[in-house]
């Protein structure tokens, strides 16, 4: 499987502006700039979108550890925070909520941590991960 995304630049790395279109169309000339990146601007940017990858693609391991730990997760909801500093992505924090059924607070912080570990995209980055779960029990 290979998917891909379209970027579009024009003029300098300050006042220029770029647009982003992903092949899903989910993205479909979306701006983003200097302004979004390092400010308050209209559109998105890099470390938004890998911050939803992150998110994205550990939910989704989790959902599938929890599956073959045999419990179903009612719920996750999963807040990924990618900190940039001095030019580099230095730390992806994942803060999870979630109801699953019938787990104990220990077989879900194993699943956690090992969805953490192995997801591919917290494989692909080169930075620290950390992660605070949160197990709602009712």
């Amino acid at each position: 499987m290979k998917r891909f995304a379209n970027a579009n630049w024009q003029g300098t790395g300050k006042e220029g502006k770029g647009l982003l279109t992903t092949q899903s169309a989910v993205l479909n000339a979306t701006p983003y700039s200097y302004h979004t990146r390092f400010e308050e601007g209209e559109g998105t940017n890099p470390e938004e979108l890998i911050a939803a990858a992150h998110a994205g693609c550990f939910t989704m391991k989790l959902s599938f550890n929890i599956d073959a730990a045999g419990f179903t997760a009612a719920n996750i909801d999963t807040r990924c925070i990618i900190t940039l500093e001095d030019g580099t992505i230095s730390k992806s924090h994942l803060t999870i909520k979630a109801k699953v059924p019938g787990i104990t607070p220990e077989q879900f912080e194993e699943l956690v941590c090992d969805a953490e570990k192995i997801c591919p995209v917290s494989k692909l980055l080169n930075t620290s991960i950390s992660h605070e779960a949160h197990l709602i029990i009712e």
